[in-house]
């Protein structure tokens, strides 16, 4: 059951996405509308064909970059090297990976083809650039961000207008084109929209089939705050594997390993059982080598490593012994001198230098001198044999440690520390049928100094988005949001609401995510009333799903289209409203009343007759 648990990071590798040429499909007995799902981790792009069994798709591949390939799963996502812009069918969107400029290669490869904002001008040129035409002549239908500003629409369809000439686009919400795509015969018009993403989380009422923009929340919390914060957590807790705890692993844990506990406290009070930590617990593997450097070396090898180690050991008693002989030679020619003072009768010179030496008689002076003469005789004697002494014979499978110096009887204190100090340099291994078998060590695993063992962080990176003050984040969460979106209606209109709670987005994959939502829900909703939680069928690709539903439903009517008359009269900033689309309100520039003495000016100007002209002017 251990081993079973043990998980090795996938780290896939990137394949190009096929080049297609667009079917006769795309272009008869009309233009197919290209839908684009913008989002702020990914970007799906696709053809809205009519025909179920969708049109083949066509792309053009970015010059040196690649895409991941779909078996990976989504747990590579922010680690990817660069991106392919390309088409697929309806039923098979191209997926490109977008980071918003937060992290990852991936997200800066992408960022090079998107202008800053919320525009796809390379992506779009990459896109048509095979067509040979000058301009775009198929309707494009894209989608924009809740409570999208002005601005950035006014941009983005200046772009579409101006550069490419597209016939018409429309603008959409995300998660209401998923909401939209997953409703059912009997599912209400009406809901609460909980939409989970990459960079933050919105609470969205519905209301008759429309949104309620007034009373939309949003959360500055989402997947990319889930994968630092575990990220921070596994750093601290092995901080030996600091590098290879990357951000792109940290996203596969959360989609693979991560899930949302019902109760937070009562899990975490779970966790610190041992029977059910051995049972819960995770270990990630890590990529290791398990070639070691001494089991590389060949036996003549090892030999020379010896010789080499013993050559720099000689090479080190020579050193200390000259630095020795020369710090002994300056102090025997200093107490030299003070006895020539003494031989000269300079008595007063004399015994100053004997207080400066610390010595109290001309007896003690000569003891000196004769000790540090011998010492000095000695020292010069072993570096005479040193130069001539015979290379140190090594072959020899006798453990033992050469003798450097031949005069082991006159050898000083520090020779013998220094020799003793590199003695486990130079014993050779013992032959393996020598050892007995109590003797042998434990060898050391490195496969398991290379695991990450998940616990409670498998349940503490999720949790943020329902307590966002694990992070330091003065927020509310879910939770709270929702009720506080819940209690700005009447009550009637509030179970209303709580009939259809849609949960999507990418950030909603968790297993007990939908668990937890109706728990928060059960709390604060009143004794025995009813509501009902549904999850998307597929939170990340739904959105795009929905938006080609809607393209395809209304592809030949004006509802929601923005055609290049509206925009030249009303401009960029204009949006036809739709069931999945923002409220638009337009912008109101207040009129500046004149006031009564700038009224006046003019008159007092005209009757004045004198004064400066100047001052008239």
């Amino acid at each position: 059951a251990a081993a079973s648990r043990v998980f090795a990071f996938r780290d896939a590798r990137w394949a190009p996405d096929p080049v297609l040429e667009p079917g006769a499909a795309v272009r008869t007995p009309q233009p197919v509308p290209l839908v684009i799902d913008n989002g702020s981790f990914q970007t799906r792009a696709g053809w809205a064909s009519p025909d179920p069994a969708g049109v083949p798709g066509w792309g053009a591949e970015a010059a040196g970059e690649t895409r991941p390939d779909p078996e990976g799963g989504l747990g590579g996502w922010g680690g990817c090297a660069g991106c392919v812009v390309g088409l697929r069918g309806p039923a098979s969107p191209l997926v490109v990976p977008r980071l918003s400029g937060t992290h990852g290669p991936g997200g800066r490869a992408l960022r090079k083809l998107l202008v800053p904002g919320f525009s796809l001008h390379a992506f779009i040129i990459f896109l048509f650039s095979c067509l040979l035409q000058g301009c775009v002549d198929h309707p494009i239908v894209l989608t924009e961000a809740v409570c999208n500003p002005l601005y950035s629409r006014q941009m983005m369809s200046e772009l579409l207008f101006e550069c490419y000439q597209v016939p018409k686009v429309s603008y959409g919400v995300d998660s209401l084109y998923s909401f939209y795509h997953n409703r059912r015969q009997n599912w209400p018009c009406s809901g609460l929209v909980i939409s989970s993403g990459y960079q933050c989380t919105h609470i969205l009422p519905v209301l008759e089939g429309r949104l309620d923009a007034k009373n939309c929340k949003r959360i500055n919390l989402g997947g990319c705050q889930a994968a630092v914060y575990l990220q921070r957590l596994l750093q601290l807790k092995y901080p030996g594997h600091f590098a290879a705890i990357t951000l792109s692993r940290m996203e596969e844990i959360l989609h693979e390993h991560s899930y949302v506990a019902e109760d937070y406290i009562e899990e975490l009070q779970k966790w610190r059982s041992p029977e059910y930590y051995e049972n819960n617990m995770h270990k990630m593997q890590l990529p290791f080598s398990n070639k070691l450097l001494g089991s590389t070396l060949t036996s003549e090898e090892k030999q020379e490593r010896r010789q080499q180690q013993l050559r720099r050991l000689q090479e080190l008693n020579a050193r200390r012994r000259e630095e020795k002989l020369q710090l002994d030679q300056e102090r025997l020619d200093r107490l030299l001198y003070v006895q020539e003072l003494l031989e000269d009768g300079q008595m007063d010179q004399f015994h100053k230098a004997l207080v400066e030496l610390n010595m109290d008689s001309a007896e003690e002076l000569q003891s000196y001198i004769n000790k540090l003469s011998l010492s000095v005789e000695q020292t010069k004697q072993k570096i005479l044999q040193a130069e001539v002494n015979i290379e140190v014979d090594v072959v020899d499978s006798k453990p033992e440690t050469p003798d450097l110096d031949p005069l082991g009887s006159e050898q000083s204190l520090e020779d013998v520390e220094s020799i003793n100090e590199f003695e486990p340099l130079f014993a050779e291994e013992q032959p393996e049928v020598e050892k007995p078998v109590a003797a042998v060590q434990p060898v050391f695993n490195l496969a398991e100094y290379h695991q990450l063992f998940l616990g409670t962080e498998r349940i503490r990176a999720p949790e943020i988005v329902f307590q966002p003050s694990l992070i330091g984040e003065d927020q509310a969460g879910i939770a709270e949001t929702m009720q506080y979106v819940l209690e700005r209606y009447p009550k009637e209109q509030q179970a209303i609401l709580v009939q259809n709670v849609f949960l999507t987005g990418g950030n909603t994959t968790y297993p007990g995510l939908k668990a937890r939502v109706q728990k928060e829900l059960l709390e604060m909703r009143p004794f025995q009333s009813s509501f009902q939680v549904h999850l998307a069928s597929s939170p990340v690709l739904d959105a795009w799903y929905g938006a080609r539903d809607w393209a395809v439903e209304y592809m030949t009517r004006e509802e929601g289209w923005i055609t290049r008359k509206d925009y030249e009269e009303k401009g960029g900033e204009y949006l036809k409203e739709h069931c999945a689309s923002n409220v638009y309100v337009p912008i109101r520039l207040p009129k500046q009343a004149l006031r009564t003495t700038e009224a006046l000016a003019p008159s007092r100007v005209l009757t004045s007759s004198t004064g400066n002209p100047c001052e008239q002017a």
